[in-house]
């Protein structure tokens, strides 16, 4: 009896997600969520570069068939190396046709009672809009990120 229960469970496992994950056929998985912070502020000018040290590059993509989304719209914006949110470190920017970003800034600053991080907001039309952050890792100098956004 104990093996069919065991059974049963790993069948269990591998066929049905976590309540509210949403996983394509192709396997993508909607990037995770993470907050939006105190110091986000809209209409940050268009520009793919508030720095040097730091390039931050991927795609955006649908978690439907895990496809590129070309015109998706980014909003960075990060502290500055001595951890002061200024406007020099917000940036707009927009996937091209196959959905590709890249992003080059300074290392963010340690904001106190925080570890180092980027803070990004994706849009993109007939999809739900996602803040998340990247947290670049000490001498890290390039990140590779896709963000996966779950269709409305």
């Amino acid at each position: 009896m104990w093996r069919h229960v065991t059974l049963a469970l790993v069948v269990t496992a591998l066929f049905v997600a976590p309540s509210g994950a949403q996983v394509s056929s192709s396997g993508c998985r909607p990037t995770s969520a993470d907050m939006l912070g105190p110091f986000y502020v809209p209409g940050a000018p268009e520009r793919n570069k508030t720095g040097d040290g730091l390039t931050v590059q991927g795609a955006v993509r649908s978690v439907r068939e895990c496809k590129g989304i070309p015109g998706a719209k980014l909003e960075w914006w990060s502290a500055n190396g001595r951890g002061d949110y200024d406007d020099g470190h917000r940036a707009t920017q927009v996937t091209d046709g196959e959905g590709r970003f890249r992003y080059v800034t300074d290392m963010p600053g340690k904001y106190p009672g925080r570890p180092v991080h980027l803070h990004v907001k994706v849009t993109a039309p007939g999809h739900k809009p996602l803040v998340t952050q990247i947290y670049p890792k000490p001498n890290e100098n390039s990140i590779t990120s896709d963000f996966v956004l779950v269709s409305d």
